[in-house]
């Protein structure tokens, strides 16, 4: 089973957190990290990435526009939504010049909020900034590489990359639409029923699960599915 995208959840109101954190793992695609304080999420931001995070703004040892102001300085670089009482125009900008993705009111509906974050994530995928965990690896699109847990960096093409985002993006759907990005399936072999990766990647990949037998993408009868 592929990993669960890690969500950090800010708020010091625990039954709302608590819901936030429900409803997000009945999602099926995350796994929240919850805080109730500025000092818990910034111990948490350090422990990796993380694919969205959802501060309040009114927290009992500091301001959630602050501390996403910190976390846009210590390189944070996913989006950010700010939850608030306060709904006023220049709260409002004041939050979105703290570096905020969005600023939404409370009470506000699940769905709604949902649907505003997916449209974040996908603007964010497509920006320079996006950098995505895959198991062990961190993966740069923009830069074409992935970086094992050494730092060292694994050089990718630019069919590799097409292919580990457009897995990434379908998390645990087996996809047979990879192939249309060139990830044909070749002659499976009689025993693992493992199959050839396209000839761009053949020979690194060779070399790449040697050294990691569980690295990247694995062939299943259906299609194609990205192991995280």
């Amino acid at each position: 089973m592929p990993s669960l995208k890690r969500v950090l959840l800010v708020d010091d109101d625990a039954m709302l957190r608590s819901s936030l954190a429900e409803q997000l793992g009945a999602e099926g695609d995350y796994d929240p990290a919850e805080a109730g304080n500025c000092a818990i999420a910034r111990s948490l931001a350090r422990e990796g990435l993380y694919e969205f995070m959802i501060l309040d703004v009114g927290l009992p040892d500091g301001d959630g526009r602050a501390l996403c102001r910190e976390f846009r300085m210590n390189g944070v670089t996913c989006p950010i939504i700010l939850l608030t009482a306060k709904d006023s125009d220049a709260d409002m900008i004041e939050g979105l010049e703290s570096g905020a993705n969005d600023y939404i009111a409370k009470p506000f509906r699940f769905a709604v909020l949902m649907a505003r974050i997916h449209a974040h994530l996908r603007s964010h995928e497509q920006s320079e900034e996006a950098v995505y965990r895959i198991g062990p690896y961190t993966f740069r699109p923009s830069a074409k590489v992935l970086l094992d847990p050494e730092g060292k960096k694994i050089r990718l093409t630019e069919k590799e990359t097409n292919i580990l985002k457009f897995l990434y993006r379908s998390g645990d759907t087996v996809n047979a639409a990879a192939r249309s990005l060139g990830l044909q399936s070749g002659r499976h072999h009689p025993h693992t029923g493992d199959a050839h990766l396209p000839s761009a990647a053949k020979d690194r990949g060779k070399s790449r699960s040697r050294a990691d037998p569980d690295y990247g993408k694995r062939r299943l009868s259906a299609g194609w599915r990205l192991y995280t």
